[in-house]
């Protein structure tokens, strides 16, 4: 069964304490190295905050909904 699921927040999760060098805990929903960041968050700068969006490897599309 497909899922849809809305990431709002579009930059990571910092995690500094108790590591040498900060890690990044993705939060977009997008990165290819989950749990953590890749830099996949920039795709959603331009993003509008009231669109739902679907990514693949290509790009994205707007999802229209109906609810």
């Amino acid at each position: 069964m497909a899922r849809m699921i809305r990431h709002e927040k579009n930059s990571p999760y910092e995690v500094p304490e108790g590591t040498e060098l900060p890690i990044y805990i993705c939060a977009c929903g997008l990165s290819k190295n989950k749990p953590f960041c890749d830099g996949s968050h920039k795709k959603t700068r331009d993003e509008n905050p009231a669109d739902v969006y679907v990514y693949d490897d290509i790009g994205r599309a707007r999802v229209k909904t109906e609810y």
